[in-house]
């Protein structure tokens, strides 16, 4: 009987384990749609490109970017040239580019 209860402990617990790390890995993942929405809207972003963990981005008003708003949703850092952002988001840089040409 003592191996039984164990066994139910172990498996609530390892439930609940499981239930976290699921919780905790959708959560470490940017909010694309409001990335975009930093950026300007759909309509200002005229090209992306992906290279690493960099993310280039080419917009119509680069004033309409939120930057700070940018670094606050994660980006490690920002650098401005002209009418092209190259964000550093990590491995989100491929999945929001993918997103980007989606939903243009």
């Amino acid at each position: 009987m003592d191996y039984l209860e164990y066994g139910i402990i172990a498996l609530v617990l390892l439930v609940i384990l499981l239930a976290i790390l699921k919780a905790t890995k959708k959560d470490a993942g940017l909010d694309f749609n409001k990335l975009v929405e930093l950026l300007g809207g759909k309509d200002n972003i005229i090209n992306t490109e992906t290279n690493m963990s960099r993310f280039k981005v080419t917009l119509k008003d680069v004033s309409l970017a939120n930057k700070e708003g940018i670094q606050k949703l994660g980006a490690k850092g920002i650098v401005e040239i002209d009418n092209q952002l190259k964000i550093i988001l990590g491995s989100d840089s491929k999945q929001l580019k993918k997103y980007i040409d989606e939903i243009k």
